[in-house]
């Protein structure tokens, strides 16, 4: 009676195993994104690991370039530029929006490490422009930005650890004008409790679904007027910082 019991504990337990297989087999057909394994889509939703694959991308500059290709995003492929040990970058692009991507950058000619354009082309997408819809029915037409490569250590201190900006790994976000003219800004309108601040605080979060490192005035004084937006690379599972 005791061998019964457990041969029916076991066969309910392989067949709880077998269900729970073919569920999460069934979410990876319909949901690729929130798989580790699975390739990456820039046409997809956003979903769990498609930050964490974006900055897996920092050393495939070809493939990276090939996924905003087949995304419709158009691009300018900027030549390689060499910086000594630490500085530099190969595969930078300037987005254009002459393809999927409709936001300009102000100052215009921004150039980013592949990686940071994929994750700037989906913050467009899937969070900048239906937030400004939802807070302020309007598109955002301009981003305002404090710019990407610049050959620095961190806080642009002599010695330490080098910043991301110095492989144009980075960029910084100072605010956004909308179709109608509207301009909001980081250092002016984070502590708005209007739609202003609520709209800052829903692109700063959704930011932190597609970059290694989102870094806001909730930071510190450094970033009071900025978003500092990268692709570090901390590993497939690696830490990820959103603050």
């Amino acid at each position: 009676m005791r061998r019964l019991r457990r041969t029916i504990v076991t066969l309910i337990l392989l067949g709880l195993l077998g269900l729970g297989a073919l569920l999460l087999y069934g979410h990876a057909r319909s949901h690729p994104e929130d798989m580790p394994w699975t390739a990456l889509d820039l046409t997809r939703p956003v979903g769990m690991f498609t930050g964490r694959k974006i900055a897996d991308l920092a050393d495939e500059g070809p493939r990276c370039q090939a996924l905003l290709d087949q995304a419709g995003v158009r691009f300018t492929a900027l030549p390689a530029r060499g910086g000594g040990e630490q500085c530099g970058y190969d595969h930078a692009v300037r987005l254009r929006t002459d393809g999927a991507l409709g936001i300009r950058y102000s100052p215009s000619g921004l150039g980013t490490s592949c990686s940071v354009a994929a994750a700037l082309a989906l913050w467009e997408w899937h969070v900048v422009q239906p937030a400004a819809q939802r807070h302020f029915g309007s598109e955002v037409e301009r981003i305002e930005h404090f710019g990407s490569y610049s050959c620095r250590r961190l806080y642009g201190r002599d010695s330490g650890a080098w910043s991301e900006h110095a492989t144009a790994n980075a960029v910084d976000i100072a605010g956004f004008v909308l179709a109608d003219g509207t301009r909001i800004s980081v250092v002016r309108d984070w502590d708005d409790e209007a739609a202003a601040g609520r709209f800052l605080r829903e692109v700063r979060d959704g930011a932190c679904d597609l970059f290694a490192t989102v870094l806001s005035p909730d930071y510190n004084e450094a970033h009071r007027d900025h978003f500092h937006l990268d692709q570090a690379q901390r590993g497939t599972m690696g830490w990820r910082a959103c603050r």
